[in-house]
């Protein structure tokens, strides 16, 4: 039974009451029962605005669906947007405005880079992701496809010098590219020094070289003589050369050199939402500590690696000596931004006094606001930023009025800890329709602390099939990414950004590859995203940050965004429906169409409920490991819903379809001792169930969201799991 502690009018857990009196409050500048008294005043202040924001958005869908049921088979597109238009999905033309934000860190402003997303309820994930702010480019390019496994390059149990060799002239290609020579290669080089704030080196033929852009040396270890790193930098991002003539690498190479190390996940984004599977407060408890002890900078995470315990925690900063002389200090971690829930959810952490739920976004807003606040104000082992901004990622948001609405709580949230008025800063995720649709209007309701918008193909998707379930059969998943609506929304993004002033004080950032095992074809087609002006875009482990990082090198965003000068409007495009033309699919494409989402569904949400993983990787029907969040389940919860609904499916194909997926789940999982088999009890298995639900009961989801499913049986299946313990 969850024990509640009464503060004013609000029913807060015990767990979580104890955890903000005894952690958080303590050297925050914030007295308690000022904080408790201002909390419950903000609540009952907000609540019902939050409440009302979410019966607008269930308003409008439903009178969405009944035009297109009204106009079936009378389509015209003028009379749907005039539609749109009075009913206000689509808004105003807003008035042209520049941005404003002020004391935004030079890796949001300036810098483009890789940004991970984690879930922070994962004390080694976060820190892994933390640190991975540098890493070995050596090993990212040994460890992955990148290098090929042909002709004797197997990587293998050991070292293999082939595999090896192939590495070191990747990597040392990549250099001449990043930071060339003079009239030579680094791999002809046998010595690097210092000598007059210039790099030296000395090549194979007895011969002199130096930079070819000598600005591009900005420091180094060691002494001039016998540096053991060289500290370059192009675009913004550093390089570091390692040099170690007695490390097994470095023996074998002409100058010593042991590793390159790459800038990587310039920034990281903790997540508290999409691949974190938090229902209740034990669970908020532990998002909340971990993000407590990466801004105190005292998060550890131990575990096993082999036959060894291994600790990790938070890296320093890294410390050169100048070309000048002077001391250069950069930093050692990634620059960290909290993604809070959206409006949709609440959670029963704490209650109003009627006992319903109060809205997550709002305590996710006071308490992680509340906790940052102890590294703006010093209490930190490290600085996360050095301009004294705290950067919360907000998603999921509809349309302009619920952007000011999060305007509005930060508002609130700055004045009730004690902090100056536009600290808190504020990532637009462009995910929903209605957003990217008025995207300017959006901006400008936060046009003095935006920092960062971005695209996410998923999410969007879903959202673009559930709003216009009634138009008619969607086209194949697969389509989705050459569909007018998508590409238009993608470059209208980043249109709409520059346009509103975000070069220079905010990042315009692109999705996720979401294929972690396959980092070649990563390399060939996610240059893209810094192409088309996106200065961030999404990774899925620090190895792919570490890759991607070479992109940014090879394309100077700052010059595309420079370039890229429009004002075209793609608002009609992005209202092209993606109905298909014609539903002659074969009866094979059908099945295969939804044994692919079936199996998705399944493999990802048997582990969000039964073990409380918001975020995996899952073998698709090709066995291509994917990284599936809440984002991807909704797009083919969501689709399938489509097909159901309009019968190009019936209900015992898509029931059948989940069994024979189960199966193949189960077989996949069969070497985890504590995993539960759905196809043992399809009627006893939560998650099967849930998985099902998801699809049957999709239409009915607000806006096509799986997380009130997701809860709802993840709290079931943890009291199964405590019954049965």
């Amino acid at each position: 039974m969850t024990n509640y502690v009464q503060v004013g009018n609000l029913q807060v857990t015990e767990v979580l009451f104890q955890f903000i009196n005894e952690q958080v409050l303590p050297n925050s500048g914030v007295e308690q029962t000022a904080f408790w008294d201002g909390f419950d005043k903000l609540v009952h202040e907000l609540a019902p605005e939050n409440k009302a924001l979410l019966a607008q958005r269930d308003a409008l869908q439903v009178q969405i669906n009944e035009w297109h049921k009204g106009n079936k088979g009378n389509f015209q597109f003028a009379d749907y947007k005039a539609f749109l238009e009075e009913i206000g999905y689509v808004e105003p033309k807003a008035e042209d405005f520049q941005v404003e934000t002020e004391n935004v860190d030079a890796e949001i402003a300036y810098q483009a880079g890789p940004q991970l997303v984690v879930p922070v309820s994962n004390a080694r994930y976060a820190i892994n992701a933390a640190n991975a702010r540098w890493g070995s480019f050596y090993d990212a390019l040994y460890g992955t496809d990148v290098i090929s496994d042909e002709d004797g390059t197997e990587a293998g149990k050991g070292y293999n010098p082939i595999r090896g060799n192939k590495v070191i002239d990747y990597a040392k290609k990549f250099l001449d590219q990043a930071a060339p020579l003079k009239a030579a290669s680094h791999k002809d080089a046998i010595t690097y020094k210092i000598a007059e704030s210039k790099l030296v080196i000395t090549l194979v033929n007895g011969e002199t070289t130096t930079l070819a852009e000598p600005e591009k040396l900005v420091g180094y270890q060691g002494t001039t003589e016998q540096p053991t790193a060289i500290l370059l930098k192009n675009n913004d991002l550093h390089i570091e050369i390692q040099i170690d003539r007695n490390h097994p690498i470095g023996k074998d190479d002409a100058a010593g050199v042991k590793d390159i190390y790459l800038e990587s996940a310039i920034t990281t984004i903790m997540d508290c939402e999409d691949s974190v599977a938090a229902v209740d407060a034990e669970d908020k408890v532990e998002v909340y500590a971990n993000w407590l002890g990466l801004m105190k900078g005292d998060l550890t995470a131990t575990f096993a690696k082999g036959s060894k315990t291994v600790t990790r925690t938070l890296n320093p900063d890294r410390v050169y000596t100048g070309v000048n002389g002077d001391t250069v200090t950069l930093n050692g971690r990634s620059l960290m931004f909290i993604r809070n829930v959206g409006h949709l959810m609440t959670n029963p952490a704490i209650l109003d006094q009627d006992g319903s739920e109060v809205p997550e976004g709002i305590m996710d807003g006071v308490v992680t606001s509340l906790i940052a606040k102890h590294e703006v104000i010093g209490n930190g082992s490290y600085k996360n930023s050095q301009k004294g901004s705290i950067y919360i990622v907000k998603p999921k948001m509809h349309g302009s009025k619920e952007v000011a609405f999060a305007n509005k709580l930060f508002e609130r949230v700055e004045d009730l800890i004690g902090l100056e008025r536009f600290t808190l800063k504020i990532g637009v995720m462009d995910e929903e329709r209605r957003t990217s649709l008025n995207l300017k209007a959006c901006i400008r309701e936060v046009k003095n602390r935006i920092v960062f918008i971005n695209t996410g193909f998923l999410d969007r998707t879903g959202d673009e099939i559930h709003t216009s379930m009634e138009a008619g059969p969607m086209i194949r998943k697969g389509e989705m990414k050459t569909s007018t609506w998508l590409t238009s929304y993608e470059k209208s993004n980043v249109i709409v950004g520059l346009n509103a002033g975000l070069q220079g004080r905010a990042q315009i950032g692109k999705g996720m590859w979401a294929m972690p095992d396959l980092m070649a074809e990563m390399i060939e087609q996610k240059i893209n995203h810094p192409k088309a002006g996106a200065n961030t875009a999404w990774v899925p482990s620090p190895t792919a940050a570490t890759l991607h990082a070479t992109h940014y090198h090879e394309v100077n965003v700052k010059d595309v965004q420079k370039g890229i000068v429009s004002s075209e409007d793609l608002q009609d495009a992005i209202l092209e429906i993606p109905v298909a033309a014609n539903t002659d699919w074969t009866r094979e494409e059908i099945q295969h169409e939804l044994d692919n989402n079936a199996q998705g569904i399944l493999g990802y949400v048997v582990r969000w409920v039964e073990h409380g993983v918001g975020c995996s990787k899952v073998p698709d029907i090709n066995n291509i490991g994917l990284m599936e969040d809440r984002a991807t389940l909704r797009i083919s919860s969501q689709h399938v819903a489509n097909w159901l609904h309009h019968g190009i499916c019936t209900k015992e194909q898509v029931e059948e379809s989940l069994k024979r997926m189960a199966k193949i789940v189960d077989e996949q999982n069969a070497d985890d001792p504590e995993y539960l088999p759905m196809s043992a009890n399809y009627e006893d298995s939560v998650a099967f169930q849930a998985a099902s639900e998801l699809i049957f009961k999709g239409y009915d989801q607000p806006n096509g969201y799986t997380e009130p499913i997701l809860h709802k049986k993840r709290i079931e299946a943890k009291a199964k799991q405590k019954v049965n313990a």
